[in-house]
């Protein structure tokens, strides 16, 4: 197959950009990376009018050490994965990157078209979930932040207007003592998950544990494991609790069935990918 015809633009400037959306009207799509972007034009899943490549704007690749971090949405998923601060700092999206794709995937795709993109089975976007993280976005009225908890709205759909364009993402730095972890189940490595977990256990000044535990492929949008969250924070991390935790989880939580398994088989997943991934994270020093 062979993409749509559409008018391309590469501008040299956030604002710029911004004016070329507002000329299309909502009929045109960003080019951040293009590894989910491309394939839907050569299936004519998408026809927009115009692409916007974003490639050529200064600034808007990077990575800012400090609490929260900041990356820049075009920073390439690589880069993130090569990265000591990302290591340091982040080290739950430094579990989930190797999970993404194939190395050409990854030494092309951005993080910030990951997360706009918003497939319901990314890991990046999972991350940004677990971790409390947020986003920066930049449109005719401004800049503004939205939380991780109400940026994904349903499979592919964001809170991000049609004339805003996604700049940095931030993510809380890690704690000292912190154990993260990171797991999917997929019918080959490099697939799209069936079912991805995501496991952040951190000390707190207060002495209870504090618990983030996400999942993707069990919804419309990655989620919180709250009910999951709350019976490690009340019993500690023990077989016990980590069993019951993930039980827990799994009654918590309402996917739909599709071609690649019922609810029940992924619910099935998720409680024995969490188990698995809590009792080695709880296990590293």
């Amino acid at each position: 197959m062979k993409p749509p015809r559409f008018q391309y633009h590469a501008p040299g400037s956030i604002p710029e950009a911004i004016d070329h959306l507002a000329a299309y009207g909502g009929d045109a799509r960003l080019l951040s990376g293009g590894q989910s972007l491309v394939p839907m034009l050569n299936f004519r899943l998408v026809e927009p009018r115009a692409l916007i490549d974003l490639a050529r704007i200064p600034g808007l690749a990077g990575i800012r050490d400090g609490d929260p971090l900041v990356i820049g949405a075009m920073t390439r998923q690589r880069a993130l994965e090569d990265s000591p601060i990302i290591a340091r700092r982040a080290p739950l999206m430094r579990e989930a990157l190797r999970w993404v794709g194939h190395l050409p995937t990854r030494s092309r795709g951005t993080i910030g078209g990951s997360i706009a993109h918003a497939d319901p089975a990314a890991e990046l976007p999972l991350v940004l979930v677990t971790c409390e993280g947020s986003v920066c976005v930049q449109g005719p009225s401004g800049s503004r932040s939205i939380a991780a908890d109400e940026l994904f709205e349903s499979m592919f759909s964001t809170r991000i207007a049609a004339d805003e364009i996604l700049t940095e993402v931030h993510l809380p730095a890690a704690v000292t003592g912190g154990r993260y972890g990171f797991d999917e189940y997929a019918r080959r490595h490099g697939d799209f998950a069936i079912v991805a977990v995501a496991v952040s256990l951190e000390p707190t000044a207060a002495g209870p544990l504090r618990a983030r535990l996400g999942a993707s492929g069990v919804g419309q949008v990655p989620q919180r494991l709250r009910t999951a969250e709350a019976v490690l924070e009340a019993q500690g991390l023990t077989a016990g609790s980590i069993a019951a935790a993930a039980t827990q989880a799994a009654e918590a939580v309402d996917p739909v069935g599709d071609a690649n398994g019922s609810a029940d088989y992924r619910r099935h997943i998720l409680k024995t990918l969490l188990e698995r991934t809590l009792a080695r994270t709880a296990a590293t020093a």
